[in-house]
C-alpha cells in the first residue's frame, strides 16, 4: 500500500475519511465536506444517533458533493487520545476501508480539542496504524484471493503534511521490521528451516547491518553442546546468526537482543501431542522479532550500537535425537541434564546468552522466546511474561509496553524457585517440575547471564495465534519489534 501526504484540501471526488469527536461533531474538514454535500453528513449522524465514540464508524454512501462515499470515524474525547490510541485509530480506519472495498482513499487527519499529541505526529501515527493493519501473507496461494479488501493507496490530508511525512519515516521503518517478523513466523517449516532463516537474516546487510553466520562446526568448537544437542535429530544443521548495527559512537557498549529460533518443534523424543502441532512453525517468534527489530533500527538509522543474535535449530526426531536423561555441557562449562527434550528453547538460549555476554560485554541483554505454555496459563494472550535481574530495565520495558500496546507483566525470580532446577547428576536440569513452569524456565536462563542486566520475555502467548487488534489481523503478530524499538529510542540513543 502506498502512502502519500498532502495539504488539507478536500479531494474533488472519491472516498473520504472524516473524523468526528465525542458527541458526533465533525472536525473542520469533515464539516467542510458536509457543507459540500448539502448537510447530508449531519443528517446521517442525527438519523443514526452517531455519537463519535472512539473507533466507531458511520458509512455514508453517495452523499453528494462529488464523493462516492464518506466514512465518518469517531475519535472519542481528545484527552483520551495518546499515541497508542491514534495508531490504533489508523488501523480502525484501514479496516473500515477494507470492509468498504476501497482501493484508493483520502483521510482527513485532524484532532479534537485537548489532544496532547502534535498534529504531524498524529498524521504519521494514523498512516502507521493503517499500514500495519493491511498486512497479509498469501505467498502460497496458487489462486490469489480477490483483492476486494486491498487498499492500493492512502492519502493523508494534513495542514502540516511536510512535517507529517518526515514524522512517518521512522514509523515506516518500524513497519518494515514488524512485517518482516510476521513473514518469518508465518512461513511453513519446510521452507524456513535453519539455513534458510539465516539466509534471510543475511539479507539485512543490504540495509547496513553487519551479519555473521556461525555453522555447526564453529559452534562445536566454541563448546555450544546445549544448542547443538537440540539440533542433532534434524537433517537441517543449526545456525547462529549475529547481526550488528553500529549507529552509535565508536567504542560505546552495545545493547543486545537474543531470540529463540526453533523453526519447528516436534518436542523431540518427548513428543508433543498431534493436535495443534502445526503451530510449532511459530516457535521461532523470538528470533523473528530480533530480526525485525534489527531491520527497523537500521532503516531508521538509530543512533545506537546494537547486537541481535538468534540461535536457529529444528527440534526433530531420528535415531540421533537427544534422549531424556542425556547430559550436555554448555558453552559456560555448566552441565545440564535434559529430562525433557521438549524444554529445548532454554538450551538454545543458554549458549547464545553466554556467547553474547562473553564476546560483546553489552549494556544489557533482552531475550525473547516462545518458551512455555505455562505463561499462557498465567497471563493468557494479553501480556508477555517479563523476568529480570534488573529493576531499571524491567521498568523501562513495562513503560515501553504500555506506550506501544505490547504489554509485559513482571514475574518473580527467587532462590526458592532456582532450587527447583538443581540436579543430582548434573549442575542443573532443564525442567523444574509441574509447578511454576515459566518461572523455573527463567531461572534456568538466569544461570547463564552472570551479572549483566538482563530480561527474559516469554512471548508464547503474544508472538503467534495472538489476539487480533486494529493494527494486527495476522496469525503472526510481529510482537516485540515496536516494544523494543521504543525501549531503545527512549533510553539508549545518543
Amino acid at each position: 500500500m502506498k502512502i502519500n501526504f498532502a495539504s488539507a484540501a478536500l479531494p474533488k471526488s472519491g472516498i473520504l475519511v472524516a473524523l468526528a469527536d465525542e458527541g458526533g461533531k465533525l472536525l473542520p474538514l469533515g464539516a467542510l465536506a458536509d457543507k459540500r454535500c448539502n448537510g447530508q453528513l449531519t443528517k446521517a449522524i442525527k438519523a443514526s444517533k452517531f455519537e463519535g465514540k472512539r473507533d466507531s464508524v458511520l458509512d455514508c454512501l453517495a452523499p453528494g458533493g462529488g464523493f462516492d462515499r464518506i466514512l465518518i470515524i469517531g475519535t472519542g474525547a481528545g484527552e483520551s487520545l495518546g499515541e497508542k490510541e491514534i495508531e490504533l485509530l489508523g488501523g480502525v480506519i484501514a479496516g473500515a476501508l477494507q470492509t468498504a472495498k476501497a482501493k484508493v482513499a483520502s483521510i482527513a487527519v485532524e484532532l479534537p480539542a485537548k489532544t496532547k499529541v502534535k498534529l504531524e505526529d498524529a498524521a504519521a501515527l494514523v498512516a502507521s496504524g493503517a499500514s500495519l493493519r493491511v498486512y497479509s501473507f498469501e505467498s502460497y496461494k496458487t489462486k490469489k484471493p480477490e483483492k476486494n479488501g486491498a487498499i492500493d493507496s492512502l492519502t493523508i490530508l494534513s495542514s502540516v503534511a511536510a512535517k507529517a511525512k518526515k514524522a512517518f519515516e521512522p514509523l515506516s521503518a518500524i513497519r518494515e521490521g514488524v512485517h518482516l517478523a510476521r513473514d518469518l513466523v508465518n512461513e511453513p517449516a519446510n521452507i524456513l528451516f535453519p539455513i534458510e532463516f539465516a539466509t534471510r537474516a543475511k539479507a539485512l546487510s543490504k540495509s547496513g547491518v553487519q551479519v555473521e553466520i556461525l555453522n555447526a562446526a564453529q559452534m562445536k568448537k566454541l563448546g555450544m553442546a546445549a544448542l547443538l544437542g537440540v539440533a542433532q535429530g534434524s537433517p537441517h544443521e543449526a545456525r547462529l546468526v549475529v547481526m550488528k548495527w553500529n549507529g552509535g559512537k565508536k567504542g560505546v557498549k552495545p545493547v543486545a537482543f537474543i531470540g529463540k529460533g526453533v523453526t519447528f518443534d516436534t518436542g523431540g523424543v518427548s513428543i508433543k501431542p498431534a493436535a495443534g502441532m502445526e503451530d510449532m512453525k511459530g516457535d521461532m517468534g523470538g528470533a523473528a522479532c530480533v530480526t525485525g527489530l534489527m531491520l527497523a533500527l537500521a532503516k531508521r538509522k538509530a543512533k545506537v550500537n546494537a547486537v541481535g543474535a538468534i540461535g536457529i535449530v529444528e527440534n526433530a526426531i531420528d535415531g540421533k535425537a537427544q534422549r531424556p536423561g542425556d547430559v550436555v555441557k554448555s558453552m559456560s562449562g555448566q552441565t545440564i541434564a535434559v529430562l525433557n527434550t521438549d524444554a529445548e528453547g532454554r538450551l538454545v538460549l543458554a549458549d547464545v546468552l553466554w556467547y553474547i555476554q562473553d564476546r560483546f560485554k553489552p549494556k544489557f541483554m533482552v531475550n525473547l522466546a516462545t518458551l512455555t505454555g505455562a505463561i499462557l496459563v498465567a497471563l493468557g494472550k494479553e501480556h508477555a511474561g517479563l523476568f529480570s535481574n534488573n529493576d531499571d530495565l524491567s521498568t523501562r520495558l513495562s513503560e515501553a509496553g504500555n506506550s506501544t500496546g505490547e504489554k509485559v507483566w513482571r514475574m518473580p525470580l527467587t532462590p526458592e524457585y532456582d532450587k527447583l532446577i538443581d540436579h543430582d547428576v548434573a549442575d542443573m536440569k532443564n525442567i523444574g517440575g509441574r509447578h511454576a513452569g515459566s518461572i523455573t524456565a527463567a531461572q534456568f536462563l538466569q544461570r547463564f547471564v552472570n551479572k549483566v542486566p538482563w530480561a527474559h520475555l516469554d512471548v508464547a502467548g503474544t508472538a503467534m495465534d495472538s489476539i487480533k487488534t486494529p493494527i494486527n489481523q495476522s496469525w503472526a503478530s510481529g510482537w516485540g519489534v515496536r516494544l523494543l524499538n521504543r525501549l531503545v529510542a527512549e533510553h539508549y540513543e545518543k
